[in-house]
Parts: C-alpha cells; structure tokens; sequence
C-alpha cells in the first residue's frame, strides 16, 4: 500500500463516527467471555442481592435505556450537524464535528454498554451470575452520566466560539509543523522564487478522476529525486484542484523516476483537508465571518470571533520564514520544488472578503482596523507592506460607505472588541499615566 492510500486511510478513520462504535461491539465479544471466565476472581464485586426477576428487569431496562440513548445521540447530532453547518460553514463538519473524540467514545460507551446487557440477558437462566450483572449495572450507570455529559458538551461544542476556536488550534498545530523557523528581518518578506528557471525536460500529466492535492510526502520526494538524480516539481499547490491531462509534475534532469511512484507521494481527496493544508483553516474561518455578515443572518459578532481567531493565525504565520517551497538536499542542491503560500496569500485571504462584506459594519471595521494595527506593531518589518496596503484599502472603502464625518471617525477608530471597547493603542505610544495620589485617612469623608 503506497503512502497516498495510508494517508487517505489515516484521515479517513480520524473523520469516521462509525468505527468507534464498531470496536466497541468486537471489544465486547471479547469481554464478556472473559468476565464469565474470571467471574469467580472478581472479589471486589459485591454479590448482587436480586433474585432472576429483578436481574431480568434491570438489564432490560439497561437496554431499552441505552438504545434510547444512541438514536437520540444519533439523531439529535445529525441535525445538530447540518444546522451547524447551515449557520456557520459545511467545511466544519468533515474537520472539526465527525473528528470529535468526545462523541466517538461516548457512543462507542453506549453500544459496548447496549450489547454487553444483552449479551448477560441471554445467558441468565434459573441461577444469576450476580457479579456480571453488577457490571452491567455499573455500565448502565456510565452510560447514564455519559449521555447526561453529551448533551452539555455537544451544546458547547456547537457553538460559534468553540468551532472558530477548534479550526484556529488545527491550523496552529499546521503552521507550526510546515513552517518551524522564525522569521528574521531579512528572511521573512515572503516566499522562494518558484522552480528552476529553464523548460522542464518531462512532464508528468494527472490521471484520474478529479480531484484536490490534500497532502504531499515532501521527504520521499526527496529521497527519489536524490536517488534519480533530478529536479521535482510539483505543479498544483496542496488545496489546488486537479483535473485528467492537466500537469501534476515538471521534472528536469537525465534520468526521471516512475510516473506511478511519484504519484504514490501525493494524497488526493475530495475535498480540503487540515492536515497539511495551511490556509484552508483561514479559508474556514473566514467563510464563517462572510456567512455571518450576510444579509440573512447578520451576525456580526460571530463575525469579530472570528476575526479574534485570524488575528492569532496571522500574527503566528508573519513571526515565521515563508521559505519552504525549494527543497535542497544535504549538499545544497536544489531538489524538489513544492508551491507554498507566500505572504501576500495569507493577508489577503484573511482581509479582502471580510472587508468587501462587513465595512459597512462598525463592529467589523473597527475590529479589521485593531488587527492591521496590531501586526503593524508586532510583525517584522517585511511584512508590513502588505499590511499597510490592506489598511489603506479599508480607509478608501470606509470613505466611500460613511456619508457622515461622525459615522466615518467611529468605522476608523481601532476597537478589540467591535464596538463597545476604548481605542486600540496599537500604533501610538502610550502616554505617561501619572502615579495615584496618595489619600491620608484623615482627609477622608466620614
């Protein structure tokens, strides 16, 4: 199995809701064997004081109690699912909810629980295993506390605050694994000119039902391009679509490796992945800012959330060197080319949409204004040209959106909060605040 299919198997069990439930009904073929096997050894059990009758009715009130639970978890998170997705962005669904490990093992709880009470009804004839049925008490007494923590986190889950907080964490982790080196005032203005500069000497053409470039082994490309003796460059960028006879490889050298194995070294998939995609989690963020500020929901406090989580995004890629496209070997060669996003990308990405839908918004050009003045300060500065055009650009859309002096000096005032918090000091130096005058008690008022 090539890289590309374990990746794909990888992401796949990671976003699958279905497989923890499914262990869960192995792992019980397994236990309940073994607990009757070992009964007689589990001494810190209690003997069970009900006779058959009561046995019988507590296991199948455990099950009639636990298949409630997992078709209205079932049911309850589809819909939650889909509303979730509706008001906010259907990318969170396959990223952020169906890879939740809370829900995972909880429903995988409430099978193992559903089965294990079965498995102990089955077998309870005229004599009661007493301490199997204490177990399966005990797990119906999980299950119980289990759904009761289930509604209370999925409530929290679901809420625009701890998405927007999930995907930034992801594309943290992203960011911090494809960009490892800080940046310096000379190495951080962008990204490596891309590829050798003369005409590739093959190209190799994508076969295949269309797809997107979700990730790429950068190491084994190296190491085939080391063993061949070429130059590798990969043509799309990871996110980019990909269609049949459109270039998947420029390769410049004598000698070439397989077509089939360098096509083992890029995962496609459906769709974008946060994996090694290191602006589809701005991409998400963003989308619910623009989803929030449209006409039919106008929400702009999701929308300054949002933003809050961008903030932190930007100012961690701006701290960092840009300069991972041209991939060189231990001599110095250059041997594999991989497109990464440059600087301008990321600015662009997070500003440009959110400024044509929400200027007209104090809270959103308050809270742009705070952020751009904020990376103004903080960032190297090689990133501020992009920085300083993107404000220029609000200041020009504010001008032509506020008709009133009033209205246009509130939009440009730098706010953290939207609108409600003082003016953000970002870009002026604070003034000296003078020390508290002392009060002797005596010259109090009584």
């Amino acid at each position: 199995m090539g890289w590309n299919r374990l990746f794909s198997l990888r992401s796949y069990i990671k976003s699958s809701l279905w497989l923890v439930p499914f262990v869960a009904l192995l792992l019980y073929v397994a236990a309940i064997r073994l607990v009757y096997f070992f009964e007689q050894w589990l001494i810190w059990l209690e003997p069970w004081p009900w006779g058959v009758a009561g046995s019988q009715r507590l296991l199948e009130t455990i099950i009639t109690m636990t298949l409630t639970f997992v078709v209205f978890t079932f049911g309850s998170l589809l819909v939650a699912i889909q509303v979730a997705g509706g008001q906010l962005t259907p990318r969170i669904i396959a990223t952020t909810l169906l890879r939740d490990n809370a829900i995972r093992f909880t429903v995988g709880l409430f099978i193992f629980t559903l089965l294990f009470a079965t498995g102990a009804l089955a077998r309870l004839e005229t004599d009661v295993h007493h301490k199997v049925v204490a177990i399966a008490g005990l797990l119906g007494f999980l299950s119980i506390a289990g759904f009761l923590y289930l509604i209370d986190y999925a409530a929290r889950l679901l809420r625009p605050v701890s998405i927007v907080a999930r995907v930034s964490d992801e594309g943290r982790k992203v960011i911090e694994r494809l960009y490892p080196i800080l940046a310096t005032e000379e190495s951080g203005s962008g990204a490596d000119s891309v590829g050798p500069k003369d005409s590739p000497d093959k190209i190799v053409l994508y076969k295949g039902r269309p797809a997107i470039i979700v990730a790429v082994n950068r190491n084994a490309l190296l190491a085939e391009a080391e063993r061949s003796h070429c130059v590798i460059e990969l043509v799309p960028r990871i996110g980019d679509f990909i269609a049949s006879d459109e270039p998947l490889f420029l390769l410049y050298g004598d000698r070439f490796p397989k077509e089939a194995t360098l096509k083992t070294m890029i995962a496609f998939g459906q769709e974008r992945s946060l994996e090694q995609d290191v602006t589809f989690a701005f991409r998400i963020i963003v989308d619910i800012a623009i989803k929030a500020l449209s006409k039919a929901i106008n929400d702009p406090t999701t929308a300054v959330l949002a933003i809050d989580q961008l903030q932190r995004l930007l100012c961690l890629v701006g701290k960092r060197s840009l300069r991972g496209e041209r991939i060189r070997n231990r001599s110095g060669e250059l041997k594999v080319v991989c497109r990464m996003p440059s600087w301008d990308d990321f600015v662009k990405l997070t500003f440009s949409e959110i400024r044509l839908y929400g200027a007209e918004n104090f809270q959103i050009a308050r809270r742009l204004h705070a952020v751009l003045e904020y990376c103004l300060q903080v960032l190297p500065a090689a990133r501020r040209p992009a920085l300083e055009q993107e404000l220029e650009l609000l200041d020009r859309q504010l001008q032509e959106l506020f008709r009133f002096p009033e209205d246009l000096e509130l939009a440009k005032t730098a706010d953290t909060q939207g609108l409600g918090s003082a003016k953000f000091p970002a870009r002026r130096a604070l003034a000296p605040v003078d020390p508290p005058i002392e009060t002797s008690l005596s010259h109090r008022v009584p």
